[in-house]
């Protein structure tokens, strides 16, 4: 019998299994940034600990950062507070650190990848919920919280429960204006936010297969809104491509070695699933987020639905929203492009694509927050940030941003976003009454041209801009 990508990684980093049934399981990287190591490394010196493995371990700053005024100190003592706190703790213990002057700064799910940290059949720890992007790798990567971050700094080592399995096959064609963000939010609507519970997610079928690794990773980022623990493509030659020349990634005769070895740990022919689904790719349209949790959503030709259970009732009150409006038409004040779901090369090409020769309406702010240093580099050679400018978009520095309300980008009132980020709860965008519509960056940048929730497949007709969407 065959086994799966889970099943060879957590084999290969298994140390033993605890009398709870747990697994300690190695951790081949721990990705770090401001928000939730600082008690950690306070409970490393009430120890006496040393960390680890110092070289497995890489930090960087993205949460609390502002994207417009990087002048330290910050205006916000607390994140002014977090970030210092994240310096001196890596420079005390000997961990990388790319911090607001490096060119190696991002988002952490952002630079892990482009740098070649990342890596097929890697056990990937950090402690922030969508890490599971790393999963588009080919690697078991899953967030973590504060007292487990302390962990893996302690010993290079976690105890987790083991995983089912389910196999999500996407298949057939997408139409054009129809992208990867819309796959995992029609998924999610599916299968509900709890489906995933106690799963990995392994994403299949002949679309992902065609898809870059940037569109791999937004659909892996958001396992964790759909429940699971882990969301992981089977690494192919469209991975193995992209790792080459990376800074971290294996050289010359090492990296032809470790291609070998990277697909033998893909799940085998035969492998066994707990549970297999299949989307038809042809059947999507845009999808559009009507409530208050990233399973409560439509495609954009649809309605918002009847109110049948308190929880959909809720949705409906808080976000203003009656039973059958259609969501196209409703007006957006905000619209933002970033984040780690949407935040790399490609996806602002595409949302550039769809502005260029457009203006954004009077009453709109805009925004575009590439989601690393690199990526807003790469944007910058190609004319990128200029097509946003003359569109009448902000063109910030890289950060978290307007993902979540920890940092200055946050919505004011009852403003209605239209976001390309991957969390639509109460509150999320730092305004206790603010309401967020989740879509992908093409119709993200679709809304704000139009000033409400429009179908953005009426206006992909552009060229696509340079590049093939395998970002930097």
């Amino acid at each position: 019998m065959g086994k799966t990508l889970l099943q060879k990684v957590w084999e290969l980093h298994t140390v033993r299994t605890l009398p709870s049934g747990q697994t300690q399981l190695f951790i081949g990287l721990h990705l770090i940034h401001e928000v939730t190591t600082p008690q950690a490394f306070d409970e490393l010196r009430l120890r006496g600990w040393p960390v680890a493995r110092p070289d497995r371990t890489f930090g960087t700053t993205d949460h609390i950062i502002p994207t417009r005024e990087r002048t330290r100190p910050f205006l916000d003592v607390m994140a002014e507070d977090m970030l210092s706190a994240l310096e001196r703790n890596c420079r005390d213990f000997g961990i990388p650190f790319y911090g607001l002057d490096d060119e190696r700064q991002g988002i952490v799910h952002v630079i892990g990848p482009e740098l070649g940290l990342t890596q097929p059949g890697m056990t990937i720890a950090c402690g922030d919920s969508h890490t599971s992007t790393h999963g588009a790798f080919g690697s078991v990567a899953f967030g973590i919280g504060t007292s487990q971050v302390r962990d893996v700094l302690a010993s290079q080592c976690i105890a987790l429960e083991p995983l089912k399995v389910r196999r999500i096959r996407v298949t057939g064609q997408l139409q054009a204006g129809v992208y990867a963000k819309d796959v995992v939010l029609a998924i999610i609507r599916r299968l509900g936010v709890s489906g995933g519970v106690g799963y990995a997610y392994e994403f299949a079928g002949d679309t992902i297969e065609r898809m870059s690794m940037d569109e791999r990773m937004t659909i892996c980022n958001m396992s964790i809104e759909g429940g699971a623990r882990v969301g992981y493509v089977n690494p192919d030659d469209t991975t193995f491509a992209y790792f080459k020349g990376r800074p971290f990634a294996p050289q010359g005769e090492a990296f032809d070695r470790a291609v070998t070895w990277w697909r033998s740990i893909a799940s085998d022919a035969d492998a066994v699933y707990d549970d297999d689904v299949e989307i038809r790719a042809d059947e999507l349209q845009p999808v559009v987020t009507w409530g208050v949790n990233p399973g409560q959503s439509v495609g954009v030709a649809e309605q918002v639905p009847a109110a049948t259970d308190a929880a959909t009732t809720d949705a409906l009150g808080y976000m203003g929203l009656a039973a059958g409006q259609p969501i196209a038409g409703l007006k957006v004040d905000v619209a933002f492009i970033g984040s780690c779901t949407n935040g790399r090369l490609s996806d602002l090409r595409e949302a550039a694509r769809i502005v260029r020769g457009r203006h954004v309406a009077p009453h709109v702010t805009a925004l575009v927050v590439p989601g690393s240093v690199s990526v807003r580099r790469a944007a910058e050679r190609e004319g990128l940030d200029e097509i946003f400018r003359a569109a009448g978009f902000e063109w910030r520095g890289a950060g978290c941003s307007m993902c979540l309300g920890m940092n200055p980008d946050k919505l004011q009132g009852n403003q209605v976003c239209a976001s390309s980020s991957n969390r639509n709860f109460k509150g999320r965008q730092g305004s206790p009454t603010g309401r967020t519509l989740l879509m992908s960056p093409a119709m993200v940048a679709a809304a704000a041209i139009a000033g409400a929730v429009t179908d953005v497949r009426g206006m992909v007709d552009a060229p696509a801009l340079s590049g093939a969407g395998q970002g930097v």
